[in-house]
């Protein structure tokens, strides 16, 4: 059998990457903020913490917030006509 080349983060240099402008130390206010259970997010990366990060599949997908796990959100998005439970962290949701 074959080796999985590769590991979750393959083929997102442009996806998850910043531009200069960009860089430095994010605000405290949007790693802490809160969101209620029927609020409308989008999933957008912050490249610069990796806890909490989805498959960069679902980058960019708007959804709905199901519940919190820990210091994480339940996130229902619809991915190829099935709904999709995804476990992130606020600093990657975006209010919608």
């Amino acid at each position: 059998m074959t080796k999985r080349v590769g590991g979750i983060r393959r083929k997102t240099r442009n996806i998850f990457s910043k531009t200069i402008r960009q860089k430095g130390k994010i605000s405290i206010s949007k790693y802490l903020q809160q969101y209620k259970v029927g609020d409308r997010v989008i999933l957008k990366a912050e490249p610069a913490i990796q806890k909490g990060l989805y498959h960069h599949r679902h980058h960019g997908r708007q959804g709905i917030v199901q519940g919190k796990r820990g210091s994480c959100y339940e996130v229902l998005i619809k991915d190829m006509g099935k709904q999709k439970k995804i476990i992130s962290h606020p600093v990657h949701l975006k209010k919608a």
